[in-house]
């Protein structure tokens, strides 16, 4: 199974819906919410270079936003 964490902040939209797509499939993940973690947002932003969210990172492979042929393909996740 993928190690998967999502940054994100609680008024995102392509957040939720994310975080909604990989519970959905059983998928679990770790929530860091950058506006309360100025260290994880940091983190953030050296690992993608983007200020904005969603970024979230399966094992190493950043994805920018909420893509989900990407995050399937990254976490193995059967369409």
């Amino acid at each position: 199974m993928a190690n998967i964490t999502i940054y994100s902040t609680q008024t995102c939209g392509y957040c939720k819906m994310a975080k909604e797509y990989l519970t959905s499939k059983n998928i679990p993940y770790t929530e860091v919410d950058i506006t309360t973690d100025r260290i994880k947002q940091e983190e953030m932003i050296a690992k993608s270079g983007q200020y904005g969210v969603p970024v979230i990172d399966v094992d190493g492979n950043i994805i920018v936003g909420f893509d989900k042929n990407k995050l399937n393909q990254y976490a193995n996740i059967a369409n």
